[in-house]
């Protein structure tokens, strides 16, 4: 049976943009919880230049459903022009943690 979660991605350029959304999505109820990691390197191909970058990682729990409307609001509200919002399937987890999720994301 295909799983009703996923792990969304998106790195942050500072940690009061992470902190924003963060708490944007948390309030719309689109993500039971999100993790800002601190302290990553990007390094990547940006219009020709090799770019390395500090940045913050937002690790955004959620449902498939809410995958859409969690793109939308964090590239409405993302500083860069193309930000990265990667979603992989959450396979496997605690019973109870995967039912606190539905519980989380159910008031949507």
């Amino acid at each position: 049976m295909p799983s009703a979660f996923e792990l969304i991605l998106c790195t942050c350029p500072d940690k009061d943009t992470a902190k924003k959304l963060a708490h944007l999505l948390i309030s719309k109820n689109l993500a039971a919880c999100v993790n800002i990691l601190p302290g990553i390197i990007s390094v990547y191909s940006w219009e020709g230049q090799i770019e390395s970058v500090s940045e913050y990682l937002l690790l955004i729990k959620s449902s498939k459903e809410n995958y859409s409307a969690i793109e939308i609001t964090l590239f409405k509200h993302h500083p860069y022009e193309i930000p990265e919002i990667i979603a992989l399937p959450i396979d496997h987890g605690l019973p109870e943690y995967l039912d606190w999720m539905t519980t989380c994301l159910s008031t949507n």
